[in-house]
């Protein structure tokens, strides 16, 4: 499957502003009034990822992801998998972390993945609007794993 390099109706990406003073810094990571009220988030995690470490690619078929990129650097990739949608077989790739920190909200049926592409461990925080596995973590997993498919043609480049 061969892709056009490019942008991604409906991805998101919001700089975030790292407010410093004396004692430290303070990053906004959600503001109820920046997103639509259909992907307020369900819950939360963090993960740690290692340098050199890929997570995906994957898809959601009703999971909106709302990452939030800020310690280490990562390169992002997106795949537009909506045959409906106008940007059907894009990919976008974006560079982000603790020197372009930022939230990219990411859409059911975009194909995603990052490796952190820093020297020391990245944490990436996520909000999703969709419990893990569900009410009480009794549901199929809203998760399509590509990472484990030589033949996929969702690679990380």
């Amino acid at each position: 499957m061969n892709f056009i390099s490019g942008e991604i109706n409906d991805i998101k990406v919001i700089d975030l502003i790292k407010n410093e003073d004396k004692r430290g810094w303070l990053i906004e990571l959600f503001r109820k009034d920046l997103i639509d009220e259909q992907i307020l988030p369900e819950m939360s995690y963090i993960s740690l990822t290692l340098p050199g470490i890929i997570r995906g690619p994957h898809e959601h078929m009703e999971q909106t992801d709302y990452f939030c990129f800020l310690s280490s650097t990562f390169k992002l990739m997106l795949w537009d998998n909506r045959k409906e949608s106008a940007t059907y077989k894009h990919k976008m790739n974006l560079i982000t972390g603790e020197n372009n920190p930022m939230i990219v909200i990411v859409p059911p049926q975009i194909v995603h993945a990052y490796k952190n592409i820093g020297d020391v461990p990245g944490l990436v925080i996520n909000l999703p609007n969709k419990l893990y596995a569900g009410w009480g973590k009794k549901e199929k997993v809203d998760e399509i794993r590509y990472e484990n498919n030589p033949e996929s043609p969702y690679q990380m480049e």
